[in-house]
């Protein structure tokens, strides 16, 4: 294989695995892990990756920066409006429990929950949470803390450890990024501490992701793949990526 051919390979490789490490690559592609360092150096160069220690991710993957909550409300917002409406079709039943994660995604489906079914639903969103309060047969419990004004969700070590003595039938989580060789990613630790003991409170765990956060990466991680039961995208998702995380066992729904 000419180092052209392995190059444009290697950039296929971190586009659909949103992570690869030296090692491996060197491996499957049967040259030194000097010559894939080179090679990680021309495709950075070229802007298809950005090294990070031991690998590299897709350029512009791996980031701090979040947008505030009003900002992503008007961002996608066809798509994540019909994810919301395919879940539907995993809500518990009449008398069951959720768990919503603060986010665009998730206020889409806290504005469809069906209105003649009674429920009990914790929040840790000021919106979703305002949005809930007078919706007749919910029972909403708000898992306070500090709010963060960018994503107006609680965090901190309140609703972590409100979190702890839950256990919900169902999880619904958004994510900043979710990626088959990293899992699920946010920028922030303490809305990441959140997710986490949302992940662990859930009996079933329930990703809505629009197709925009498929193959990108952030800064912390709260959740692996093998903690998720299904993911609900939209259309746009890269088919290779959704390959993928079916082949981890996950269940994708595309809306």
């Amino acid at each position: 294989m000419y180092a052209e051919e392995r190059q444009q390979a290697i950039g296929t490789l971190v586009a659909e695995e949103g992570r690869i490490a030296v090692t491996a690559v060197a491996e499957q592609f049967g040259v030194t892990t000097e010559t894939v360092r080179r090679d990680l150096a021309v495709l950075e160069r070229a802007g298809v990756l950005r090294r990070v220690h031991g690998g590299a991710v897709p350029a512009g993957a791996l980031t701090l920066v979040e947008t505030a909550l009003a900002d992503r409300h008007a961002t996608r917002a066809e798509a994540k409006r019909k994810i919301a409406a395919a879940a539907l079709d995993l809500l518990p039943g009449p008398g069951g429990s959720l768990l919503l994660d603060g986010g665009s995604s998730t206020a889409a489906l806290a504005d469809v929950l069906p209105v003649d079914r009674t429920l009990f639903v914790a929040t840790n969103s000021v919106p979703i949470a305002a949005r809930l309060a007078t919706a007749p047969g919910i029972t909403l419990h708000v898992l306070g803390g500090r709010v963060r004004g960018l994503t107006q969700c609680a965090v901190g070590d309140t609703p972590v450890r409100a979190l702890a003595d839950l256990r919900a039938d169902v999880a619904f989580l958004g994510t900043n990024g979710i990626t088959p060789g990293h899992g699920l990613t946010t920028p922030d630790e303490a809305e990441a501490a959140v997710k986490r003991a949302m992940v662990r409170a859930g009996q079933r765990v329930v990703v809505l992701a629009d197709s925009s956060k498929l193959g990108r990466e952030h800064l912390v991680r709260f959740a692996a793949l093998e903690d998720v039961d299904v993911v609900v995208t939209d259309g746009g998702a890269d088919p290779a990526v959704v390959e993928r995380l079916a082949d981890a066992g996950v269940e994708v729904l595309v809306a």
